[in-house]
């Protein structure tokens, strides 16, 4: 396994735990992995990383959310390397989520980096590799419709899908459940020695953690069906009857969560709206 080192930027929140991770991989000619927020100290570490004679060969986003991608463009002008993704910060998103954006549901998770644009657009499977050094490219729509995790063998880059330290926010229109849920899966089907996630320290028991995940998004759907037994509502009551002991600056990220699972469970036919499925829409049991 090539080398791999980490630079953690200086961007603690409660979405971001304790910062994002930038990875270098490889020794020579060396791969980036999420060059992170647009912070002028961050660019200085990732550059200060490099050993002597080094140089950054590509730039890899998994995803563009400004905490992972919004730095792409000035360490590509420092460094000559290509920045890769699979597109733009709408590309990828579900007909579903297309519809509700055309309807006129707006954004309410983390900030979509709207500027991103990468030199090379990455498709499921593609394989990008130098030096000594291979990656190939995992579509995992969920978290944002145009998000990417990277194989690397015994190790997969998970960005914001599979994290340690916490759940993903899924956030329509940028997010899906359904879509979520399937990528989920899909990587059960992977035999990965560990998960390097977009945040936080490394997922060293790959299947136990998506195991736990799915677990996590099945009992929260057992919950909202409880919830609306009780009466029918929108995200945010819903969200309140469930969420009782979470900081009330987490609030606008549960509704959100509540809203991506209403959505589908109201897909699978489980529950019904007379309206367009958006956070004001008043959903009921079936």
């Amino acid at each position: 396994m090539p080398p791999i080192r980490t630079v953690r930027a200086p961007n603690p929140s409660p979405l971001t735990g304790s910062g994002t991770n930038t990875y270098l991989l490889g020794q020579g000619e060396v791969a980036v992995i999420d060059p992170g927020p647009a912070i002028d100290r961050h660019l200085d570490a990732i550059l200060a990383a490099l050993d002597a004679g080094e140089r950054i060969t590509h730039i890899l986003v998994t995803h563009p959310h400004l905490d992972h991608s919004a730095l792409a463009p000035r360490l590509s002008r420092a460094t000559g390397a290509p920045v890769l993704g699979f597109g733009t910060a709408t590309s990828g998103r579900s007909p579903r989520m297309t519809a509700l954006a055309s309807a006129g549901m707006t954004s309410g998770g983390e900030g979509l980096d709207h500027d991103f644009c990468p030199d090379l657009v990455l498709t499921d499977g593609d394989i990008v590799a130098s030096g000594g050094w291979s990656l190939r490219a995992l579509h995992t729509p969920g978290h944002l419709g145009a998000h990417l995790c990277f194989d690397a063998g015994e190790v997969l880059f998970s960005g914001d899908h599979v994290m340690g330290w916490s759940t993903s926010v899924v956030s329509p229109p940028d997010g899906d459940m359904t879509d979520y849920m399937a990528s989920l899966r899909r990587l059960q089907t992977g035999n990965w020695n560990r998960f390097l996630p977009g945040h936080g320290d490394e997922v060293s028991a790959p299947a136990a953690r998506l195991g736990e995940l799915l677990d996590h998004r099945m009992d929260r759907e057992a919950q909202i069906l409880a919830a609306l037994a009780e009466g029918a509502a929108d995200s945010a009551a819903l969200a309140a009857r469930i969420y009782k002991d979470i900081p009330p600056r987490l609030l606008p990220a549960a509704r959100r969560n509540v809203l991506a699972h209403l959505i589908d469970l109201q897909a699978k036919g489980c529950i019904s709206t007379p309206e367009i499925p958006g956070p004001d829409a008043i959903f009921h049991p079936i």
